[in-house]
């Protein structure tokens, strides 16, 4: 088991976004979370990458290392979460004055003070695997949604981390361009990548998961294979929100 999570529990405030989540994340298998807007889908990922500090709970993967942060965890604790994980955001996070090549070598370069010709070779051939080999001088602006989008893969991919976490990676982009990132995410789950994908795209996560796990009000609600969570789904708040996602009027 690459993550083993136990009773993680987050709030702002008074409000609980997360409460006793307890879950496991298999190496080199595709975990996919659903549910409606404010349910929490989104602050548990960002917790999986330390971008958000659990209030709660005990995260102990699979070389050993135990976060309890039940106790105030140190600042190097943080960033050896933080640098098991590349995260892809909605909305691109890109540098919008640096080309896809420099966008994709930033982190590599200056975080991980990895040498330059070798980052960019592999920033080339990342781009090369995203479809965006005749794109890599090319600034955000004059690429689109989805290419941006693709951009925004190869960077997280160029940190070589265990884990690729996507928040709702296809929300921002029109229709057509939906379908070229999801091919993308396809390829990684061939390629056995370990990744959890906060995701509305029911038939994308059918077909890419090994598991579907749906969330409401800061709880798991349901988890398991996707046949059966998105076909045969036991719970009946499962089934409103799949029943008003499948077919709304």
């Amino acid at each position: 088991m690459f993550l083993t999570i136990n009773g993680l529990a987050k709030a702002f405030g008074d409000l609980e976004v997360l409460k006793d989540i307890d879950l496991e994340i298999e190496k080199g298998k595709v975990l996919s979370i659903m549910g409606p807007s404010g349910s929490g889908k989104t602050t548990l990922l960002r917790c999986l990458n330390a971008l958000e500090l659990p209030d709660n709970g005990v995260f102990s993967f699979e070389d050993g290392l135990t976060l309890n942060f039940d106790k105030k965890i140190s600042k190097q604790d943080a960033l050896r979460l933080r640098r098991k994980s590349g995260m892809v955001f909605q909305s691109y996070n890109l540098f919008p004055h640096k080309t896809a090549l420099e966008n994709v070598t930033e982190g590599p370069i200056i975080v991980q003070k990895r040498n330059k010709t070798e980052v960019r070779e592999l920033a080339e051939s990342l781009l090369e695997k995203v479809g965006l080999k005749d794109k890599i001088n090319l600034y955000p602006h004059q690429l689109s949604g989805g290419q941006q989008q693709r951009v925004g893969i190869a960077r997280a991919l160029a940190i070589e981390p265990e884990l690729m976490l996507f928040d709702e990676p296809t929300s921002a982009l029109d229709p057509e361009l939906i379908g070229e990132v999801l091919t993308v995410i396809k390829d990684l789950a061939r390629e056995n990548w370990t990744m959890v994908i906060v995701t509305h795209e029911v038939q994308f996560a059918e077909q890419v998961s090994d598991k579907v796990l749906f969330m409401d009000n800061g709880y798991i609600v349901e988890q398991g294979p996707p046949e059966e969570v998105l076909k045969d789904p036991k719970e009946k708040r499962t089934q409103q929100f799949l029943q008003r996602i499948l077919n709304p009027s």
